[in-house]
């Protein structure tokens, strides 16, 4: 019986989706060999997210594979919370004893956090009404 093939759509997806898990993996390596390189001071996936957003940036777009490889990824988000919460079990004691500094780190994370959203929320809102007003 000659027909189309049962796994085509099953291995285009799958394709896009390791096309998407390799530009993740080669701008967490760049970001690495920078850090080890130049930046030691950095991690080097933070150098790595960091050229994937001037990467986007640049495209103006984020392209199917890399949106597919990334809400792939999502789902296991929470797991990665786990080694925190852990290390705050394991080293309550210490944390105990710096507590006002970690509460000091915490408000002006939080406070850092809240005025950086709300100027890009600006930022952002600007840009939509320029849009709409362009014919």
């Amino acid at each position: 019986m000659v027909g189309k093939p049962v796994g085509l759509p099953c291995l285009r997806g799958t394709i896009m989706l390791l096309r998407g898990l390799f530009w993740l993996v080669l701008c967490q390596l760049l970001g690495t060999a920078i850090n080890a390189l130049f930046l030691p001071m950095l991690p080097g996936p933070i150098l790595g997210m960091l050229l994937l957003v001037v990467f986007l940036l640049c495209r103006g777009q984020v392209d199917e594979p890399i949106q597919q490889a990334a809400s792939s990824l999502l789902k296991y988000l929470p797991l990665l919370l786990v080694p925190p919460a852990v290390g705050v079990m394991a080293y309550a004691e210490a944390i105990a004893a710096d507590f006002w500094a970690v509460i000091g780190a915490l408000v002006l994370s939080l406070i850092l956090s809240l005025v950086f959203a709300g100027w890009m929320m600006q930022k952002l809102i600007e840009r939509q009404a320029r849009r709409r007003e362009q014919p």
